[in-house]
């Protein structure tokens, strides 16, 4: 399993595909998302939730809400990392922070706040982590509660000023 030292956690590098680039000469607002997800999977191995688990439990995580803010372009070619807060957890959910980081300049590319559920496959419904996992979880979260939290979580979508 993974280190758990690592807080916030950090992605592997990723590279924006040239596909991906929309007619407006920057990353298509849905590759965002994808690269986004591609680092929480990562993160899910840490969290001793990833593929092994999936197989032995048919237990897997699904995203219930996921707020996104696009901040800075992408273009082709561009590399970037993802760091992820784990915010919260219960029983059943987790509440991320994930941010996508141009990796030669620094910068912020976009921000997602997310909610995902731990579901059982084959009832298809939302039900408890195992004990092993809760207690991987709250170690998790003491570790990222001394990260400082980015501007933007809670946010809400309007056009009155926030």
């Amino acid at each position: 399993m993974s280190n758990v030292q690592n807080v916030p956690f950090v992605s592997s590098p990723m590279s924006v595909d040239a596909r991906w680039i929309a007619h407006n000469g920057h990353l298509n607002m849905a590759y965002y998302h994808v690269l986004l997800d591609r680092a929480f999977e990562e993160f899910g191995v840490v969290l001793g939730l990833g593929s092994l688990y999936i197989k032995a439990t048919q237990c897997s995580l699904f995203a219930a809400e996921a707020h996104i803010r696009y901040l800075r372009e992408l273009r082709a070619n561009d590399v970037v990392r993802t760091t992820i807060i784990l915010l919260a957890a219960d029983d059943k959910r987790l509440h991320t922070v994930r941010q996508l980081h141009h990796v030669q300049y620094g910068w912020i590319a976009a921000m997602s706040e997310n909610m995902t559920l731990h579901v059982d496959l084959a009832a298809r419904k939302v039900v408890s982590f195992p004990d092993n996992i809760q207690d991987r979880l709250s170690l998790i979260l003491k570790r990222h509660e001394a990260v400082d939290r980015p501007d933007g979580i809670g946010r809400r979508v309007s056009l009155q000023k926030q």
